[in-house]
């Protein structure tokens, strides 16, 4: 093998190996799961039931709801169990903790890693103020923690 291939190999491995830990770090939410999820964040421990009625028109059926709750307890987004013979579900993955995990992967995917060169990007965007920008330094500095406003 020369050395190219290799060096090739090499990058192939250290590839899949990032692939390898975020897939076990969480795995993504579909719009839907991430809407039901949203619902889920605000009631608290809640059952499907009691989902569907927040759930915004137009409402989806039971059944579809009943499967998406199948694969966020999958994903370990929420735990099940029986309160009578109702099952009610507590969340396994707070909004705060996905939100974390989320920014990261995208700052891994899309910024090498660098949360530097994320914010270059919406500071190069104009997309925020030199004011925001101050800010964010302050808090940072203070170690004041966002709000999920």
């Amino acid at each position: 093998m020369r050395i190219y291939e290799k060096f090739v190999c090499l990058q192939c491995v250290n590839t899949l190996a990032k692939k390898t830990n975020m897939q076990n770090d969480i795995e993504r939410l579909t719009a839907i799961e991430e809407d039901t999820m949203n619902v889920i964040w605000q009631l608290g421990t809640c059952s499907i039931r009691q989902v569907l009625a927040e759930v915004p028109e137009p409402k989806p059926p039971y059944t579809t709801l009943a499967s998406v709750f199948k694969n966020l307890e999958r994903k370990h987004y929420i735990k099940p169990y029986r309160d009578g013979k109702t099952y009610v579900y507590r969340i396994g993955i707070t909004k705060e903790e996905y939100a974390a995990r989320t920014v990261h992967r995208m700052v891994d995917n899309y910024f090498t890693g660098s949360y530097k060169h994320l914010v270059q990007f919406f500071a190069a965007g104009s997309d925020i103020s030199t004011k925001d920008l101050q800010e964010i330094i302050r808090m940072i500095e203070q170690g004041e923690t966002p709000s999920q406003d």
